[in-house]
């Protein structure tokens, strides 16, 4: 079920009835609520999966009471290790059995030794990725004593499958999630026009920016071979927006929902476009993963500590790691790899912590030694965003070879054969013009003329929303 489909804009009014109206004064029965309807919810995809989900529950909760009656280290460590090993074993099978399997053939043919193996056909569920890691987070911050293991297994149900995070996060802890299962909430209304902020505004992201850029980045892919160097550019730059408008839509309107049911979420998004440096800009990226693999990975492995030789290992670890959980294809791989030769240079001349602040955060427009590091950044993230949406290493290689090849023949002969494509780019200025005004704020609707901020974004998603068929989030592939 998609945020943005008829199906959803019938299951929300439903739920968020049933919730407040029949369920308001007792905390177990809303709870139960949620577990009820976010399986009704994942369901609505693939019921067959939900018995991972289910299996997967039964699991870390069972092991967070193991762990909180057992004082032996060695015996802790056991149950923690059986957690992390079902949690990916399951994670692994699906996502990358065909990855490993294609590549070890490939491993021996280059060697001249020809083997067979029977691919399977095998459906990724939607959002494991994302369910995977939160539950992971529970086991091992009840292990590292940072939380106390629960004994309500339905606010725990509820914790995992959480319909507004569920299948595309954000990740949250166990720490700052599952607590607020335990509390009585109350509406807010306040609270609740927050939500609905965050939640117009995501759906802005999605129908009118990621998804009217997605029309274009695919028809530019598929024919990039009959495009000049400026087109190409284009392309990448569409995809920048497109994935950027796609998942931290996704982001707001999961924030915003949660907002409806007294919650409230990590922020996974803090305008990355803005960013002065690459360190600066996985600090604002995908802020619930990239916290996970720094707090469960990369300190673990040592993290800042040590000599420059570890931590630059951490690093590449790091990014390599975090390349290969966005799917299973070299891409990928490579993507994090390049990330990770960005972020280095930084940490050798010890400058990845530099930029912490806001930028401009005293004036409107940041001064000019800014904004070229803000370009320079944003170009390097472009480049890095082709990778990461061509289907193999060699077409990655081609389409960026061909940008470099600077070819301005015809100028960009995209833009003179698609109809809408110079209203698009026109859309994208105006996006970024109101993320930057908003760049202080967790959305655009603050301050004064609220009601004429959201008439124009709701005229936009009318005008402009692309609406001839829900289309998918591009992180539920993940």
């Amino acid at each position: 079920m998609l945020f943005n489909s008829i199906d959803f804009a019938i299951f929300l009014p439903i739920v968020f009835l049933l919730y407040w109206f029949v369920a308001q004064n007792n905390l177990r029965l809303q709870n139960l609520l949620i577990v009820v309807v976010s399986y009704i919810f994942y369901g609505w995809w693939d019921y067959r999966f939900l018995s991972l989900i289910v299996f997967s529950t039964i699991i870390d909760y069972t092991v967070g009471v193991l762990l909180s009656k057992e004082k032996s280290i060695t015996k802790r460590k056991v149950y923690l290790w059986i957690s992390i090993v079902i949690n990916l074993g399951f994670l692994g099978f699906f996502k990358y059995y065909n990855f490993f399997l294609d590549n070890f053939v490939t491993a021996f043919s280059f060697f001249g030794q020809s083997i067979s193996g029977n691919s399977l056909k095998i459906i990724l569920p939607v959002g494991i990725s994302f369910y995977t890691f939160q539950t992971l987070s529970y086991s091992i911050d009840v292990y590292k004593n940072k939380l106390e293991p629960t004994k309500d297994f339905i606010a725990f149900s509820a914790f995992v499958c959480f319909f507004p995070q569920l299948v595309a996060g954000p990740i949250e802890r166990a720490t700052n999630l599952l607590p607020q299962f335990y509390k009585r909430r109350f509406f807010d209304k306040e609270q609740a026009i927050d939500g609905l902020h965050l939640f117009i505004w995501g759906l802005f992201k999605k129908i009118v920016i990621a998804d009217s850029c997605a029309v274009y980045v695919n028809t530019i892919f598929e024919n990039y071979e009959n495009l000049n160097s400026l087109s190409l550019f284009l392309g990448a730059v569409y995809f920048a927006f497109q994935i950027y408008g796609d998942f931290s839509g996704y982001s707001d309107m999961a924030i915003g929902l949660s907002k409806f049911f007294g919650f409230n979420l990590m922020k996974n998004f803090n305008y990355p476009y803005f960013s002065r440096d690459i360190a600066e800009f996985w600090r604002r990226w995908h802020i619930s993963l990239s916290t996970w693999f720094r707090d469960y990975l990369y300190i673990p492995l040592g993290g800042s500590k040590g000599n420059k030789l570890k931590q630059v290992r951490n690093v590449f670890v790091i990014f390599v790691v975090s390349g290969f959980w966005h799917g299973a294809n070299w891409t990928y791989i490579i993507w994090g790899l390049l990330n990770a030769l960005f972020f280095i240079p930084l940490l050798v001349i010890n400058k990845n912590r530099k930029n912490i602040d806001i930028v401009a955060s005293t004036s409107f427009f940041p001064n000019i030694y800014d904004f070229i590091k803000m370009l320079v950044t944003f170009l390097m993230v472009v480049l890095a965003w082709v990778i990461f949406r061509a289907d193999s290493i060699l077409t990655a290689i081609k389409y960026l070879t061909k940008i470099f090849q600077v070819n301005f023949d015809g100028g960009i002969n995209y833009l003179s054969i698609e109809r809408y494509s110079v209203e698009n780019l026109l859309l994208i200025f105006v996006f970024i013009f109101i993320e930057w005004i908003s760049r202080k704020e967790s959305h655009p609707f603050f301050g004064k003329h609220i009601l004429v901020k959201i008439s124009f974004v709701l005229i936009s998603l009318f005008l402009f929303g692309v609406y001839s068929q829900a289309k998918d989030f591009i992180y539920f592939q993940f």
